[in-house]
């Protein structure tokens, strides 16, 4: 008994450090770089693309496989009574008949208005375009983690700043209950400190939940176990101001050499163009090879089963002529519908530059007005960081009420949020512009 006590305790002792190691493991930190290399390898969307692409592969395949000739083989056991034709001999007799037949046809596909052909070079096209439709979803996963890492990173800063409001006005309450006690101030500047700090700590709270809000977001991008802590890496709080070297038109003219979206609606252009020549094949004949070979047993003749397969053994080879004459205008349909989508395909082709040069407009005019909001919003946190201190000194030495304090650190607060926003908005919109033309994205 004495022994299971020892055992049981030292189980419970490993278990608790167990829980404690796993409780204090330190979160890996991602970098921006990272976060996209891992995210493209294991993002389900990007996956879906990718086996979508494989499936066009898979299509592609097998469209030229169709040039090919088919081959099946056939065998049957048939028994007969009475009045009947015997399957081997072609003789009408009047009798119980066994018989055995096999064979192999073949049949292969010489012309078909070309359609075979033109089915290839189609299904060649959609296998490109499938390709590109991939690499748009890896870019829209590429934008995702870059406006969600930044957001994670604002967030982060975001909880320094609460953090270091809610320290200062700790030490403001301090303050306020000694000149309290000393009759220097009334009650209800005391409470108003107390108030204060009550409101940076609700601050920091709901600055940590934003924080890990941002990394939740993160984490299903990158497709991570709820149970993996992240963290992101802390870019260089002193990154300097981001200027736009490049015109826009210069921008949007490279994002449609570069960006997927125009390639796969060319090729959709093109992908309808095929269905056209495709539906057009229907007005041509279909000219055919047709081949087999065959053999076959009878039980009216006296031969055996084996002399009977080699003497009935025939060759067949044929050539076949279809001439589509009438098919209720289906030919006549299908080239309308393949016309009409051609059309169709070339606005989405407008769709996507219209929608290319938004992105590119929205971004170019966000950086311009960021890197102005940037240096104003520097100017202000600067001159509201020096009123806030010089606003703590009259406090101290009991020149300045503990609203007009409050007021100065609010504004200060929002000069620094206002920085924060501006200098990563500012990182996001230039990072984008990069990206649209190609260039890879670093911060």
């Amino acid at each position: 008994m004495k022994l299971y006590l020892i055992i049981t305790s030292f189980l419970i002792v490993q278990f608790s450090f167990a829980q404690e190691v796993s409780n204090t493991s330190v979160a890996k930190i991602w970098s921006l770089e990272e976060s996209i290399t891992y995210a493209l390898e294991n993002n389900i969307t990007v996956k879906d693309a990718s086996l979508n692409t494989n499936i066009a592969e898979v299509n592609y395949d097998k469209a030229k496989s169709s040039r090919l000739p088919n081959l099946f083989g056939s065998a049957s056991q048939n028994f007969s009574n009475g009045n009947s034709i015997d399957p081997i001999t072609s003789d009408f007799v009047s009798d119980q008949i066994y018989s055995t037949n096999v064979g192999i046809n073949s049949s292969m596909t010489l012309f078909q208005g070309n359609q075979i052909n033109n089915d290839i070079k189609q299904r060649e096209l959609l296998l490109e375009q499938s390709s590109f439709i991939e690499e748009v979803a890896k870019n829209n996963i590429v934008v995702s983690i870059l406006e969600t890492y930044l957001q994670s990173l604002y967030s982060k800063e975001s909880i320094s700043i609460a953090e270091n409001n809610l320290s200062a006005s700790e030490k403001e309450v301090l303050r306020a209950k000694a000149r309290l006690d000393a009759g220097e101030i009334a009650l209800n500047d005391y409470t108003e400190a107390q108030s204060q700090t009550a409101t940076n700590k609700y601050q920091v709270i709901a600055a940590k939940n934003n924080y890990q809000q941002n990394i939740i977001v993160l984490k299903q991008l990158l497709e991570l176990p709820p149970t993996q802590e992240m963290e992101v890496e802390t870019i260089d709080k002193n990154i300097d101001l981001i200027n736009l070297e490049l015109n826009k038109m210069t921008i949007y003219n490279n994002a449609l050499g570069h960006l997927p979206e125009i390639k796969a609606s060319s090729l959709n252009i093109a992908v309808n163009e095929k269905e056209l020549d495709i539906a057009k094949g229907g007005y041509l004949p279909t000219l055919s090879l047709t081949g087999s070979m065959g053999t076959g047993y009878t039980s009216i003749r006296d031969n055996t089963f084996l002399d009977q397969f080699n003497l009935n053994f025939n060759q067949r080879i044929g050539l076949s002529l279809n001439i589509p004459i009438f098919n209720k205008n289906q030919t006549k349909a299908a080239i309308s519908t393949a016309t009409i989508n051609i059309k169709k395909a070339q606005i989405q082709k407008q769709n996507s530059e219209k929608e290319i040069y938004r992105k590119v407009e929205t971004a170019y005019q966000n950086a311009l007005s960021t890197q102005e909001q940037v240096i104003a919003a520097e100017a202000s946190k600067a001159a509201a960081e020096q009123s806030f201190n010089l606003a703590q000194k009259k406090y101290e030495l009991g020149a300045l009420s503990t609203t007009d304090l409050v007021i100065s650190q609010n504004t200060y607060t929002n000069a620094q949020q206002n920085y924060l926003q501006a200098k990563y908005l500012n990182i996001l919109y230039h990072q984008l512009l990069q990206f649209y033309q190609g260039n890879d994205i670093k911060l």
